[in-house]
């Protein structure tokens, strides 16, 4: 006699499923966020955070896959177990152990993230597979991977949750208790689900009815994973790097990657479909118009490459939908999937900022989901003409002239029609080229790798053979240009230094936002009359060291810079401001928060503060914390000179808010320069100082120093609370 399983149960499985996701995805960066007051703002710590994620993701598959070799039942009792043992990491945090001395923090930086959620993420990541497996039992017949969009909604819905409602409402102490009582809502709702589980005499695994998969067929599994998860990364250093470095931004790439897996694995077909048919016309457009630049804005360009990453990634997970094995295997698969996800973000988070010296990351994953991507032919009339030998070897030999052609044509275009014409003629040639070979993989993998070759893949390679033109850090991109009389280092869009050339005082003058008219320029020249010739002080953020050029003889300078490429590229590259003005200066390398920290109270005269790279934010430099650790090292009198200039946040209400609970003073300085400062750009500035008389003697130098006002309705940013959705330049 056979005893059957309990029926229904799909909402219940479903809400698990979602619950799941909800949590594993929310806290991925509520702890990062806890972490960064501790461990800095580097990127190393991001990426050990990352690193542990996915490692902790493919080890709860692979634990979800094994549980399924036992008895429904007693698969119930260990996952609970396993939930319950997890319980004792509750509430949700960071260990409180400190980094030993000589510790490699590459190595402990993840070992301290694996020991404070480790136990907890792991747990909770073996969710949706079992809970799909445990579905498949209790209802046979039923097709569970259905769930799995279930899944990745609620994962989308958690990642989105922090940033716009749980950071803005919550402290961070609230933020840990929240999610705690969440996991065990979670543990109840697994064990309603054990009670849908057969008794344990039932054989735990359905016999399966079709062959093992192949090798071959796994390593579509994997690979099919991999391209998606690593262009979600590449897609968000791309942006973050070339077009727009806003804070938040790298949130949408993720979130539209784990929507595209609720498009593909949806019970309807319908719109999975269309938008694979769709996508290699808009990898094919797109991935030129990306590479190439043409957009009037960035927001345009942040929109376009969200809109490829979607599609290229509803295609390739499409095409995984369609080989998926049957219910009976369904671990297996998403045990290949996650390592195939696991790899994709090894490759463009780790590996390519080591390896190349350009998001190059970002086109080879185009090229590999053209590759990838099904296709089908847009007419019949093209399909006969692609299965007809003759008609495809001369129509293969003309897209190949015609677009040899091209290159030749843009690469002599000088004089004579602007460079931009030949560009857009030829981009509208390729792009009718390349919808002829849609469904003819090689063609159109031709027309592919020759539009992004010409439309910015040629001029990043020959920056890349140019020595010494381009830096590439876990921090970003940085290009040297150079033009008559100037050369630029440039961030993406953003010039993050300039220095004039032709003679020694050309090459020492301060330009960009720290000329002797910008607020720090004043700050740094009323030094010698408000502390002596012997005026200590510290820059945060050495850049280019445009600063350095400031420094008079017996004064002390002290640069705090976190990444050591733009210390060589200081010292060692082509900007010789520290050469020339501060050849022996003293840089020390780290977060500057935790450097400042280690440092004697009292021991500078004058702060300031410029780290954040174009107009990203590191909040952990902005808390009242933070300012306090300032007051602390700078002596009484002492000033802090903060740079809030910004395109996209109004950082004034922090700064104004810290200055007021600190007790200090503050003023703004917007400098404006005039139509012939070439190299000049607008500014903002802040200066603070606790004592009447030093500020009184920054008012009375001529600028025009206006009053900070402090707004009543913004409370501040401090270790344990920071948003900046108030703060955003709508």
């Amino acid at each position: 006699m056979t005893v059957s399983a309990p029926k229904g149960g799909r909402t219940l499985f479903a809400v698990t499923i979602l619950t799941g996701s909800f949590l594993l995805f929310l806290v991925q960066p509520m702890i990062a966020r806890i972490a960064l007051p501790r461990l800095g703002g580097a990127p190393a710590v991001w990426n050990s955070a990352m690193l542990v994620y996915q490692a902790l993701l493919l080890g709860g598959y692979a634990y979800a896959h094994f549980l399924t070799r036992l008895a429904p039942r007693r698969q119930g009792r260990v996952h609970l177990a396993v939930l319950a043992i997890a319980c004792l990491f509750l509430p949700i945090g960071l260990s409180d152990r400190v980094l030993p001395a000589g510790a490699e923090p590459a190595l402990w930086v993840p070992y301290l993230f694996a020991l404070s959620i480790g136990p907890l993420f792991f747990a909770v990541s073996a969710q949706a597979p079992l809970m799909q497996r445990w579905f498949a039992i209790a209802r046979p017949g039923a097709d569970p991977y259905p769930l799995y969009a279930a899944s990745n909604l609620g994962s989308f819905a958690g990642l989105l949750a922090f940033p716009l409602l749980v950071e803005p409402l919550m402290t961070v102490t609230h933020q840990r208790w929240l999610w705690s009582a969440g996991y065990v809502a979670l543990i109840a709702l697994v064990v309603a689900c054990t009670t849908r589980l057969p008794a344990d005499h039932v054989a735990a695994v359905e016999t399966p009815t079709d062959a093992a998969p192949s090798r071959g067929r796994i390593a579509m599994w994997i690979l099919l994973g991999f391209v998606p998860s690593g262009m979600m990364l590449a897609t968000s250093t791309f942006i973050s790097t070339d077009l727009l470095a806003m804070p938040l931004i790298w949130v949408l790439p993720l979130a539209l990657y784990l929507l595209s897996f609720s498009v593909a694995f949806a019970a309807d077909r319908a719109l999975a479909d269309t938008l694979t048919r769709v996508a290699p016309i808009t990898i094919l457009m797109f991935g030129g118009i990306m590479m190439g630049g043409f957009n009037p804005t960035p927001w345009l360009s942040v929109v376009l490459a969200l809109i490829l990453l979607f599609m290229l990634s509803v295609a390739l997970h499409t095409a995984l939908y369609r080989i998926r094995p049957e219910p009976a295997r369904l671990t297996g698969f998403y045990l290949a999937m996650s390592t195939g996800g696991a790899l994709g973000g090894v490759f463009a988070g780790l590996i390519a900022p080591v390896v190349f010296d350009w998001t190059w990351e970002y086109p080879i994953l185009i090229l590999a989901a053209g590759a990838l991507v099904p296709q089908m032919f847009l007419t019949q009339g093209l399909r006969d003409l692609w299965s007809r030998p003759g008609s495809r070897i001369a129509a293969l030999a003309v897209a190949v002239l015609v677009l040899l052609s091209v290159v030749v044509v843009t690469a002599a275009s000088s004089g004579g029609l602007r460079a931009s014409h030949y560009t857009v003629t030829s981009f509208i040639l390729i792009a009718g080229i390349g919808l002829v070979t849609v469904g003819a993989r090689l063609p159109y993998l031709l027309v592919l790798t020759t539009s992004l070759l010409l439309f910015g893949g040629l001029r990043s390679l020959s920056l890349t053979f140019e020595d010494g033109a381009r830096t590439r850090s876990y921090f970003g991109v940085y290009t040297i240009l150079i033009e008559s009389g100037r050369r630029m280092l440039v961030h993406g869009t953003t010039i993050h230094g300039l220095q004039l050339t032709g003679t020694p005082e050309r090459e020492r003058t301060p330009t960009t936002y720290y000329t002797p008219g910008s607020g720090v320029g004043h700050v740094l020249r009323d030094a010698p009359a408000l502390y002596g010739p012997a005026a200590r002080i510290g820059i945060v953020g050495l850049g280019t060291g445009t600063l350095a050029c400031y420094r008079e003889m017996r004064q002390r300078w002290r640069f705090y810079e976190i990444d050591p490429a733009m210390v060589d590229l200081a010292r060692n590259g082509r900007f010789t401001f520290l050469r020339d003005c501060q050849p022996d200066a003293d840089v020390v390398i780290g977060d500057a928060r935790l450097s400042l920290e280690r440092q004697g109270a009292d021991t500078l005269d004058v702060l300031a503060l410029d780290a954040f790279s174009s107009d990203a934010v590191p909040m952990h430099l902005l808390t009242r914390e933070a300012f306090a650790v300032y007051g602390r090292v700078l002596q009484r009198r002492g000033l802090l000179a903060v740079h809030i200039s910004n395109r996209f946040i109004d950082l004034a209400p922090v700064v104004a808010t810290a200055a007021r609970e600190g007790g200090w003073q503050a003023m703004v300085l917007n400098h404006t320069p005039s139509i012939l400062e070439r190299d000049t750009s607008r500014s903002s500035w802040i200066v603070m100082s606790r004592d009447p008389e030093a500020f009184a003697t920054v008012q009375l130098d001529g600028a025009d120093w206006k009053p900070l006002r402090t707004p009543r309705d913004f409370g501040g940013w401090s270790d344990d609370y920071a948003t900046i959705l108030p703060l955003l330049k709508w």
